[in-house]
């Protein structure tokens, strides 16, 4: 039931890309933070105390829902936990919003720029082709980590205890990373514990996704290389798939003021990028093909 539930969650990313924005877990949980982001008297208490029971509340009721289900019939808890894995991991949208900024720094690199920042949080006005190209593609190989294996490794590690538990894991890892885009920034004085789980809990899944990369595009030595530049980025994960993709495809991948990754190559052309994002979608299949592995043992 565990590995049909991944199935149905890839087929849906594969289909949809996205569920409506309407009837999106996700969108639900980022309005319902609303409320937490004003003055707090104590705030780094206030910020621990969300960066704990948010995710936790999120993974209960995630759980819930598939036990009844499941009571109903094994199939709908199975079905249910499919639409659930789903709604907490993104692949197809992500890197369809990067092949179209890919293409459009070709032609209209105005367009291009004003498509980044669906993708990318930095200031695209002054970036040149080769820098929204490096935009696209450091924002396609960190959003694997964060947006589809992190979610998906929950599901795998607690697919053999039970069915709720495996959804009820990817939800609660992709409430962390929710936290973490809501409130994460030094600007909010609350954000701090919800930065440091979310460090805590990507460590892994960003070194898998490094990983992935790296055997997807038949260069498994490249993680030796990528290890030296993947310090170089603020995050301590972040730099791990960002790196990796940079090595394996020869490019330079470079934001200002923030992190220069192999800064004697080029920033990658058009060509390049693209193989980038193929490279990167090709990793996304392989975590899911995985994930269901996993959960057939």
């Amino acid at each position: 039931m565990a590995a049909g539930s991944v199935a149905l969650a890839a087929g849906l990313d594969r289909l949809v890309a996205e569920p409506p924005a309407a009837l999106h877990p996700v969108a639900w949980l980022g309005r319902a933070l609303g409320p937490f982001d004003r003055e707090w008297r104590h705030p780094r208490l206030a910020g621990a105390a969300v960066a704990l029971a948010v995710p936790l509340f999120v993974a209960a009721a995630a759980a819930a829902v598939v036990t009844l289900g499941a009571r109903l019939d094994p199939r709908i808890g199975a079905v249910i936990a499919g639409l659930g894995c789903f709604a907490a991991t993104s692949r197809r949208m992500l890197l369809d919003e990067a092949r179209a900024v890919v293409a459009a720094s070709d032609t209209d690199l105005s367009a291009a720029r004003t498509r980044l920042r669906a993708l990318a949080g930095r200031d695209a006005t002054d970036l040149d082709a080769g820098e929204v190209r490096s935009a696209a593609v450091e924002s396609a190989a960190e959003n694997l980590s964060d947006g589809l294996v992190a979610p998906l490794a929950g599901f795998a590690l607690f697919a053999p205890i039970s069915l709720p538990a495996a959804a009820g894991a990817a939800a609660w890892v992709k409430a962390v990373n929710t936290l973490d885009s809501t409130f994460g920034y030094r600007s909010i004085p609350m954000g701090w514990a919800p930065a440091r789980l979310d460090d805590i809990v990507m460590w892994v899944p960003a070194r898998v996704s490094a990983a992935l990369l790296a055997v997807v595009a038949g260069r498994p030595a490249a993680l030796r290389e990528a290890r030296s530049f993947a310090r170089r980025p603020a995050s301590p994960n972040a730099g791990w798939p960002m790196a990796t993709l940079a090595v394996v495809l020869g490019v330079r991948l470079t934001k200002h003021g923030a992190y220069d990754l192999r800064p004697s190559a080029s920033h990658p052309t058009p060509a390049e990028a693209e193989r980038g994002v193929a490279v990167v979608s090709r990793a996304g299949w392989l975590a899911f093909g995985l994930t269901g592995v996993v959960a057939l043992c």
